[in-house]
């Protein structure tokens, strides 16, 4: 009989390429189960890599943290630690995942091997050389983790005793650490383009807000402001020819013409101030603001307490409006020669108080408010239910108090977003 000739399966050295093992004999056997075990341990961790990466990009830290874990499961590691050096990716969060026993996730406060808090100390601190004690061979594994060809962290793990880690779990690991890292460069890059997306969207409203405010002063100066000047024109013509008691009301509505002439023109340089004062924070706004033209003349100070931060442009405006409300009711309706102007920041809120010396009584205007509701209020105090109005928009606070200058003081409290 003719024997076939011999193919790939049959040339020596292929069982051992195939499976591990040198030799088909029973006396390798273990060594075979071994090897099927850690094919299938292999198998395993790939098919827990993939399923970690459906995530989507909203859950980046999630699947930093499941890449962590399953090179934490893959080799059963007693601890488990990713980082990256602060100096880079300073928009990507974490900075670093811990794994300890039984696969509990650790913070950098929680209690943890002095060998491990020296690696992540290291690492953290950029030196990536990682010769630390408790890094034994076999049981130790350090996998540098690379970003356009730099090494910016790693992926350690501390196996326990009688747990080698060979070539194949180095290979997996690798595999692990590319993915923690492009987890975390797709969490800074999404990161990132949340801000210029919300950049983008406040310059647009900053955009059609300017746009708004400066078609209102238009308005504002070509008719309002031109009919009331004509009426006080004509109130003047008919006080010049009336006496006694009509003369007298005709002169009162003739201040009243005035002073509505001043408000308009008030509002119209606050509303049509240049754009590049538009950016300008909250401080520069108000600074501005006691220097417009008041019906009257009113001394305003402005102190500034505790560090201003940025708020929403529409929060700006709001605390805008209602600061100049609240010097036009002190100077018009208080009859106030001085108004003070105090804008305080604080950890988790931001509070305007506006006070003067006037003449208003701070019980009646907090009753005006109570009843209010629906009501067709005049000038005076349809202003104040428009700065309760603004200040309740903003999920804040509104109250009238007592000032310690003698007339009335308008706090309005606006919570920051934590």
């Amino acid at each position: 009989m003719t024997r076939a000739p011999l193919g790939d399966h049959d040339r020596p050295g292929y069982l051992a390429e195939l499976t591990g093992v040198r030799s088909g004999k029973r006396s390798f056997y273990p060594a075979y189960v071994t090897s099927i075990e850690r094919l299938e341990g292999v198998i395993h961790a790939l098919d827990r890599i993939s399923r970690t990466l459906v995530r989507t990009v909203e859950e980046q830290d999630s699947l930093l943290r499941a890449t962590v874990r399953t090179a934490a499961e893959h080799v059963d590691a007693e601890y488990a630690l990713f980082a990256v050096a602060d100096s880079v990716l300073p928009e990507a969060e974490p900075r670093c995942t811990i794994i300890g026993p039984g696969g509990r996730q650790l913070s950098t406060v929680d209690p943890m091997p002095g060998y491990v808090r020296a690696c992540l100390t290291r690492v953290l601190a950029g030196a990536l050389d990682f010769d630390e004690p408790g890094n034994e061979p076999g049981r130790h594994l350090r996998v540098p983790v690379a970003l356009d060809r730099e090494v910016v962290g790693g992926l350690l793990l501390w196996a326990p005793r009688g747990r080698e880690i060979d070539a194949t779990d180095e290979a997996v690991l690798r595999i692990l650490a590319s993915q923690s890292v492009v987890a975390l460069h797709n969490s800074s890059l999404h990161r990132r383009s949340e801000r210029a997306q919300q950049e983008l969207l406040a310059a647009r409203q900053r955009e059609v807000l300017d746009s708004e405010r400066n078609r209102i002063a238009r308005e504002l100066h070509d008719s309002v402001t031109q009919s009331v000047l004509s009426a006080g024109m004509q109130i003047e013509l008919c006080r010049a020819d009336a006496t006694g008691e009509a003369a007298e009301r005709l002169g009162v509505a003739k201040d009243l013409a005035r002073g509505a002439v001043d408000q308009l023109r008030s509002v119209i340089h606050a509303l049509s101030h240049d754009r590049e004062h538009a950016h300008h924070g909250l401080p520069e706004l108000l600074e501005r603001l006691t220097s417009v033209h008041l019906p009257t003349e009113l001394a305003v100070e402005l102190r500034i307490g505790g560090k201003p931060v940025d708020l929403p442009a529409g929060a700006e405006h709001s605390l805008f409006r209602i600061c100049g409300e609240a010097l036009f009711n002190s100077a018009v309706h208080g009859h106030a020669r001085r108004a003070l102007i105090r804008l305080t920041y604080r950890p988790d809120q931001v509070v305007l108080a506006v006070s003067d010396d006037g003449c208003g009584e701070p019980e009646v205007l907090r009753r005006v408010l109570r009843v209010a509701g629906g009501q067709d209020l005049d000038g005076a105090h349809r202003g104040l239910a428009n700065m309760d109005a603004r200040a309740r928009e903003l999920g804040g606070t509104f109250s009238v108090r007592r000032s310690r200058i003698g007339g009335v003081k308008i706090v309005v409290g606006v919570p920051l977003d934590g």
